[in-house]
């Protein structure tokens, strides 16, 4: 079985692009123009030299020793933290403001939730000198507002969704609207591998950094390319299918995506997609959906504002639907404890998306010489206040 995108944009029975008709020649356009574009020499030369100049990669690939030792296994920490921004969404959105610039594009809108894409999305316009437009759940504002200032800061004008939870899914709701009222000089920068193909194969290209340079560093530090397992958080799921995006087709490699199981999978108060989720289609996918019976999105909750989304990309939906992904639910508090326990062992805040994947060793065991590479996601800074309230620090 293929993991990769087929010629129609769909991810086994995942995908595709189920958008309205106004929204159609700007989706159309991207879809015929994307992998000429990124293939060009002058695009890969472009975007290349600045991941190394501007976002400082390639990222570390750090031996977590202290870790490793309370675990019994060899974790490695891929370290997305240490970009520019302070997560991996930078990567994406390099990509994809060249692209925008290939296409002739001045103005520009993205959606977030945690902030971190919003952020880095404010930084390459900034870069590049466009005009930027994030619109964020009013909930969110609230709970990330270091990125909310970061983001103004850069010149950015951060938009409240106040509709529905007031969170990712309604931000994106609210970006959607935006570009289907400015379809000819607007590009959109979706922050995840979710949305109408072609957006969830081209994330996962841009994100596709981490994993290629995974390979080349674990063969520096253990003689060989491949992991035994591949660990990251998912949401949407751009972190966790860069990290995964070179091993798709290597079955020997583990892969195995955290979900966000709030304060429970049966309290109603969850974002475990894998758990309660059932194909339908949202954001131009068709995926698996939190949903009722007659098909109206259910509320997503977590504590992390980067994992509270009731969907996940088709790329995920495939991953878990084929049984080729292992996914595993972590609860708020048990994301918390791994989040402080990661900061005393190693000397490393992480963002509490990224705490739940680093909550899977006390609720998964590893052989004493597995290779486990965590996807570092991205740092704790934004944070720190949940972290202050949760823990009355």
């Amino acid at each position: 079985m293929n993991y990769n995108v087929d010629e129609k944009g769909y991810y086994g029975d995942f995908g595709g692009a189920y958008i309205p008709e106004m929204l159609y020649p700007n989706v159309e356009e991207l879809r015929t123009q994307y992998l000429e574009i990124t293939a060009s020499s002058e695009f890969q030369d472009q975007f290349d030299s600045l991941l190394k100049s501007y976002v400082g990669r390639p990222t570390p690939l750090y031996f977590a020793k202290r870790l490793s030792e309370k675990y019994q296994t060899k974790i490695y920490l891929k370290r997305e933290d240490l970009c520019h921004t302070g997560a991996h969404k930078v990567n994406n959105t390099i990509g994809q403001i060249l692209l925008a610039q290939h296409l002739g594009k001045k103005r520009i809108i993205a959606e977030t939730g945690a902030g971190q894409h919003g952020v880095a999305t404010a930084t390459v316009c900034a870069l590049m000198g466009l005009e930027c437009i994030v619109y964020m759940g009013e909930v969110d504002i609230k709970r990330q507002a270091p990125n909310v200032a970061r983001m103004k800061m850069l010149g950015a004008t951060v938009v409240p969704a106040t509709s529905g939870s007031k969170t990712l899914k309604d931000a994106t709701n609210e970006a959607i609207r935006d570009w289907i009222n400015n379809p000819t000089d607007t590009h959109y920068i979706i922050g995840s591998v979710v949305g109408p193909h072609p957006y969830p194969d081209m994330v996962a290209r841009f994100q596709s950094v981490i994993s290629e340079e995974i390979k080349s560093q674990l063969l520096q530090l253990e003689g060989k390319e491949n992991p035994d397992y591949v660990i990251a958080c998912v949401g949407g799921g751009s972190n966790a299918a860069g990290a995964y995006y070179h091993f798709l087709n290597t079955p020997e490699v583990g892969i195995i995506a955290v979900e966000a199981a709030g304060k429970g999978i049966d309290t109603g108060e969850s974002a475990a997609t894998s758990v309660l989720g059932k194909m339908g289609i949202i954001h131009g996918s068709k995926t698996l959906l939190m949903q009722t019976h007659d098909g109206q999105i259910t509320e997503p909750y977590s504590i992390s504002a980067g994992l509270d989304y009731p969907g996940v990309g088709p790329l995920h939906a495939h991953l878990y639907a084929s049984g080729r992904g292992e996914f595993i639910s972590i609860t708020d508090d048990d994301a918390m404890k791994a989040g402080l326990e990661l900061s005393k062992l190693e000397g490393i805040i992480p963002a509490i998306e990224t705490s739940h994947a680093f909550a899977i060793f006390e609720n998964r065991k590893f052989k004493p010489d597995d290779i486990v590479v965590v996807n570092l996601s991205g740092r704790g800074d934004k944070d720190l206040n949940t972290y202050i309230e949760y823990f009355n620090l």
